[in-house]
């Protein structure tokens, strides 16, 4: 796996240097942003400029930074912060594209049925609107010079950090070999398409097959099946070489991993969804928050960042899926359950993302 290399942020000009110790910046964005809405003292913000319809269910988002954006790699992420009915929420998105020459970050957004900032977003965020930006952040990002044969799998909204490696790829002329597998449940909810088959027809090295689970394929490009050995086998040939990536929901990545793991050059994977696994946890513990010297009683078996909120605590979270780290926080004592995997860790000092750990005992947590 490549490791993760983060932009540089723009260093202040001398005159700001000179000013920061008198300049109070939450003061300052109040007035700036009087003059202009993106107007910052050292505060990442984007302006919606552009929605485009991708597909039945999805619209991409093109938002212009400021400067106080620091930059991305082709298939990195984003949290995004938004204010829904006076609420701010923050949600993690992948960047679908690498840097682009006007500057424009795009994100891609399918509406997920109960899901409040996908429906606010892909439906009600208009023209204009504000957001906040968290540094870019994810390692699914490609060598500074791609050698050999590269095997991207993306499932459903799997497919938008991918869709950047594409893009990447098709910029320097597609100097790999590369194969995109692409499942969705019906035709018209497939992202990017025409643009992934006009790739393909422009460039030789790659071979690009959408694959669906609840349609029939038509002729061409379209195939039919879920993620198998056989599958894999027909669509991607010899995969002793291939270096995979695969994005998508916690159980395809499994499948995936399952799958190949073992089986080629390298393998990176990323889940936007955790796994199912079933927790038998009953009860309740007790959780005492060492800064505020709080005890909350709190149920075992469900996320410790879903049992504070219920208790009436704003941690800091972000992709609420255990990959952005932003709910990363410290245990000093108790057991936790890791989520995804359903493993209990006992150790008594521990770094644990509240989204994907519930408590199994009594905890202190560094909050």
């Amino acid at each position: 796996m490549n490791a993760q290399i983060r932009p540089t942020p723009r260093r202040p000009g001398p005159l700001k240097r000179l000013l920061r110790p008198l300049v109070k910046p939450d003061i300052f964005d109040f007035w700036a942003s009087r003059f202009h809405r993106t107007w910052t003292w050292e505060r990442p913000l984007a302006r919606l400029v552009t929605r485009e319809v991708e597909s039945a269910d999805a619209v991409t988002l093109l938002f212009k930074p400021n400067r106080h954006w620091a930059g991305h790699r082709a298939g990195q992420h984003v949290n995004l912060g938004i204010e829904i009915d006076g609420i701010r929420v923050t949600r993690s998105y992948s960047l679908t594209s690498p840097p682009r020459a006007d500057g424009l970050l795009p994100i891609t957004v399918k509406a997920i049925e109960g899901g409040r900032v996908s429906q606010y977003l892909s439906r009600d965020a208009r023209i204009g609107d504000i957001v906040d930006l968290g540094p870019a952040f994810g390692e699914m990002t490609l060598p500074a010079s791609p050698r050999g044969s590269f095997l991207l799998l993306a499932a459903g909204s799997g497919i938008t950090p991918l869709m950047a490696l594409v893009r990447e790829l098709a910029g320097q002329g597609m100097p790999v070999d590369l194969t995109l597998l692409y499942w969705v449940r019906r035709r018209e909810e497939a992202c990017f398409l025409d643009e992934l088959r006009a790739l393909a027809s422009a460039h030789p090295a790659f071979r690009f097959r959408l694959l669906l689970t609840r349609d029939a394929a038509a002729a061409g490009d379209e195939a039919e099946g879920r993620i198998d050995d056989a599958l894999l086998t027909a669509q991607a040939g010899d995969l002793s070489a291939q270096q995979v990536m695969a994005c998508g929901p916690g159980g395809f990545v499994d499948a995936a991993r399952h799958l190949l793991a073992s089986r080629v050059a390298s393998f990176q994977a990323e889940a936007f969804t955790a796994a199912p696994v079933t927790v038998v946890d009953e009860g309740e513990v007790d959780i005492r928050l060492q800064r505020s010297g709080r005890t909350l009683r709190v149920p075992r078996g469900e996320s410790l960042l879903v049992a504070l909120e219920q208790q009436g605590l704003k941690p800091p979270s972000g992709c609420r899926m255990g990959i952005c780290n932003t709910c990363a926080c410290g245990k000093s004592a108790g057991s936790t359950r890791h989520l995804p995997s359903g493993a209990l860790i006992h150790e008594p000092t521990q770094a644990l993302k509240l989204c994907i750990h519930s408590a199994a005992t009594d905890l202190e947590l560094d909050l």
